[in-house]
């Protein structure tokens, strides 16, 4: 990664410990693709091996993976292109970096959930680097926090903006002063790297509350339709015979079961055929042998890549292992992860619906984020075609997370 220049707040960011400003702490938010979180991950590596040696830092994302590909992956290079000496020791997730005569050691953590702060308790250390840090659970982060026990320990913090009633947002923007800590706002105009064409770019993927919070940096509450740009510009036949295809399955006893064949054709994704089994409609509800027949029926004799199916669905799953002739998978189920891959895909024309899926055509259109609820959640009714189409979108966005990541130590 060659880096040609700094904006003035990503000089902030660098500058914001040199001098005894009295600050604990610093705090980036704003617009994906701003910048945040390569100057701060530099600028966490120099102080901490300007202030100390033999210390123990944490890098926390919200899982190892993620870390890993948007944090290590990315910018360990550029470290390396400032001088740095890096080896990793993947089996115990940590890296040791050296800079001059000084050495560290950085750990990586995820805190996607409540009990992912037992993975942290008992270490000891000088700083933390929380990215996305609305994506953590909050006692994970704060028993991290509670690690840093050296003397002129820092935490550092980046995220894109949530509801205003997230507890980062309640706990410590509102309360910076409080907490001692720089906040820095980023816009895309922050980040020099990117062309005015990328811009547009991203301010095409998103609408609706991601568009304020994505690009316009707004902390702000989820409301109306999930996919409110959807139109008949996203329904359209397959043009050909597809070159793979996947199935997608939300799996339904007393609610509804959905299921959706997937055909990859000149780089575009379609759904080409779906099945919906509503027991309540039906007045009878169906076994998962009959389940498992009626996937092997949608298939219809083709090849399948693979089944990506509710990961609730255990026995489900089970049955389709013994009786499907196509590799069957747990699907990811993370809600807005897959809310935000299946908006990417329509908006960017890699995926289609065909004008026979009328369930899911119909599910777009009632489809709403729970204005009563403070975190962002979905009201949990006539969702099924919509969740099979996330655990399909998951399935063939999601970036190889196990692909090795080795930096060797380098002299210069």
């Amino acid at each position: 990664m060659e880096i040609e220049k700094f904006s003035p707040k990503q000089k902030e960011v660098f500058r914001w410990w040199i001098s005894n400003s009295g600050y604990d702490a610093v705090i980036l938010d704003g617009a994906v693709r701003s910048g945040k979180t390569m100057c701060m991950f530099l600028s966490f590596l120099l102080w901490s091996l300007t202030n100390f040696d033999s210390e123990n830092f944490a890098v926390c994302s919200k899982t190892i993976e993620c870390a890993r590909r948007n944090i290590t992956r990315d910018y360990m290079p550029a470290a390396v292109s400032l001088g740095m000496k890096i080896k990793e020791v993947k089996s115990s997730n940590y890296f040791d970096i050296s800079y001059g005569k000084r050495k560290n050691r950085y750990y990586i953590f995820g805190g996607k959930d409540e009990a992912s702060y037992s993975f942290i308790q008992g270490i000891t250390l000088a700083g933390v680097m929380f990215d996305e840090v609305t994506l953590q659970d909050r006692n994970f982060v704060y028993q991290a926090m509670a690690r840093c026990s050296a003397d002129n320990s820092k935490f550092w913090f980046s995220c894109n903006p949530s509801s205003p009633d997230h507890w980062f947002k309640k706990e410590f923007i509102d309360k910076v002063c409080e907490k001692k800590a720089r906040y820095i706002h980023f816009t895309m105009d922050d980040n020099p790297s990117l062309s005015e064409n990328t811009k547009e770019r991203y301010k095409r993927m998103y609408s609706g509350s991601f568009y304020m919070r994505y690009v316009e940096g707004k902390w702000t509450q989820a409301e109306g339709l999930v996919y409110p740009f959807f139109s008949d510009e996203y329904i359209s036949v397959c043009p050909s015979e597809p070159e793979k295809y996947i199935i997608s399955a939300d799996y339904g006893t007393v609610n509804p079961c959905s299921m959706g064949l997937w055909g990859l054709c000149g780089g575009v994704w379609y759904r080409i055929k779906e099945y919906y089994y509503d027991s309540r409609k039906s007045g009878r509800q169906k076994t998962d042998s009959e389940y498992a027949d009626d996937m092997i029926n949608l298939a219809g004799g083709r090849k399948i890549e693979a089944a990506a199916v509710d990961p609730s669905a255990a026995s489900f799953i089970e049955c389709l292992k013994r009786k499907a002739d196509f590799k069957t998978v747990k699907a990811d189920n993370d809600v807005k992860d897959g809310i935000r891959t299946v908006s990417d895909m329509l908006k960017s024309g890699k995926m289609k619906i065909d004008p026979s899926c009328t369930d899911i055509i119909r599910e777009f259109g009632i489809y709403k984020w729970d204005e009563k609820s403070a975190e962002d959640k979905v009201v949990k009714k006539c969702d099924h075609a919509m969740d099979d189409m996330r655990y399909f979108a998951r399935y063939v966005s999601k970036i190889d997370e196990d692909t090795p990541f080795f930096v060797s130590a380098i002299d210069r």
